[in-house]
């Protein structure tokens, strides 16, 4: 293991402040919208604004000068608190991955933000935010080789393993619901200006800013994806992206718990897919955890499929390709509950992985390392019991399980205890072969 790092307390950078209050101001001018500002005033509405941005730096100022870190040992502790004094202590073993993000705002005055992701935690556990991008790159560096017992690697030493080609990405979304829903919210937005002369530029405004609305996701997608490209320096996945609001993940391949491969209706005349895997601890719901877990955002399906098995391959210490697993599907009397699914149902279950296929519409693949299993559940309910059905599922520390739908209630019994056995074995294996490699 790593020798025990002893680093003394230091503040964040002293431009903290500035770039903090800056952000409240932003999200106020967009909480004061067309409306607001139609009311107060040009001059008004800049007096308030810095009025605003006065009082945020001098609140974050406050809060910089009560705020410091320092690493002990094999924790990071976070001092805060100015009338009630706080110290957060993260256990680094605890941590799953380490990200260096630079938002728009901070890239200005050559700032980053350090993030935490640590298994448990339902939000990124002490943001240190903002450090010099060098500060940010050293340090992770430094609390990753704690964190998993590996020194860390040289950048040159990175093997390249998937960089998204732009021109695929913006096209692929294209080809999205709410995409292709722009000629119909256009519509919307026209129609009322060109049969109602009272129509005002105010109400254009607001239904515009509620139509994007809709539209945001796709263009979050490609801010968040655009230049994608993702290494493996031997002791973690690096994972850089975004156009805006550069983001670099470092994710050591053993905290991965399952990996997805995903076929979108719209994209499958191409032949294109995406892929995420599951980390433990990442904070965020919904669209966020996504984006956090991005493997590929698209490829052509062989290109996704490799380099999914690649990540699972490096969870598992083994050879896996996820493609080629032979999936057995559920029984022909699962029509009743899954006519148009139930073709595309199935299960595969190996030494070291057990991957789930589902999807009409859109098609899934999710494959889970048995070393990371959780619990193994099966579940009936009134029709199942009827039609002598089950459902399995299995749980991992994160967000990704593998549910085994519909299968048939006695091999649903035997799936569910042959995963447990399995798992026990795996999880010895990998522990093995982890104290062999010495990591």
């Amino acid at each position: 293991m790593t020798t025990p790092l002893t680093l003394p307390r230091r503040r964040l950078h002293p431009l903290t402040p500035l770039v903090r209050g800056a952000k409240l101001v932003a999200l106020a001018a967009v909480a004061v919208s067309w409306r607001g500002l139609s009311d107060l005033g040009l001059l008004h509405w800049l007096i308030a604004m810095t009025v605003i941005l006065i009082g945020a730096v001098l609140v974050s100022a406050v809060v910089w000068a009560v705020t410091g870190f320092e690493v002990v040992g094999r924790e990071l502790r976070v001092h805060e608190g100015l009338l009630s004094r706080r110290v957060r202590t993260i256990p680094l073993e605890r941590v799953q991955a380490i990200d260096v993000v630079r938002p728009a705002l901070a890239r200005v005055f050559g700032l980053a933000e350090l993030r935490l992701e640590v298994i448990g935690g339902g939000k990124t556990e002490a943001p240190l935010a903002y450090l010099t991008v060098a500060g940010a790159t050293e340090l992770r560096a430094s609390l990753l080789g704690l964190a998993t017992g590996a020194e860390p690697a040289a950048p040159e030493a990175e093997r390249p393993l998937f960089a998204v080609a732009n021109g695929r990405l913006l096209l692929a979304q294209l080809l999205t619901p709410q995409t292709l829903s722009v000629p119909i919210g256009a519509a919307f937005v026209i129609w009322p200006a060109l049969s109602h002369p009272d129509w005002t530029l105010i109400g254009a405004a607001s239904t515009i800013t509620a139509f994007l609305g809709v539209f945001q996701v796709p263009v979050r997608r490609v801010l968040d994806e655009y230049d994608f490209r993702i290494t493996d320096d031997g002791a973690a996945l690096r994972v850089r992206q975004g156009l805006l609001n550069k983001r670099s993940q470092s994710v050591p391949p053993r905290r991965v718990q399952g990996v997805k491969l995903t076929w979108p209706l719209l994209w499958r005349p191409a032949g294109w897919a995406r892929a995420h895997m599951d980390v433990a601890g990442y904070g965020g719901h919904g669209e966020e955890q996504l984006r956090a877990g991005t493997l590929v955002p698209v490829a052509a399906t062989p290109d996704a499929a490799w380099v999914a098995s690649t990540v699972l391959s490096a969870a598992v210490i083994a050879p896996v390709d996820v493609i080629a697993l032979t999936v057995t599907g559920p029984p022909r009397r699962a029509r009743w509950l899954a006519p148009f699914a139930w073709s595309r149902i199935g299960v595969a279950v190996t030494d070291d992985v057990v991957a789930v296929r589902e999807g009409v519409l859109t098609r899934e693949l999710v494959a889970v390392p048995l070393a990371r299993v959780q619990s193994v559940r099966v579940v009936q309910g009134p029709l199942q019991r009827l039609l002598s059905l089950a459902t399995v599922t299995v749980d991992t520390a994160g967000g990704l399980n593998a549910t085994a739908r519909l299968r048939d209630a006695d091999d649903a019994y035997r799936l569910a205890d042959e995963l447990a056995i399995r798992s026990r074995a795996a999880r010895r294996t990998f522990t093995a072969r982890m104290t062999a490699t010495g990591s």
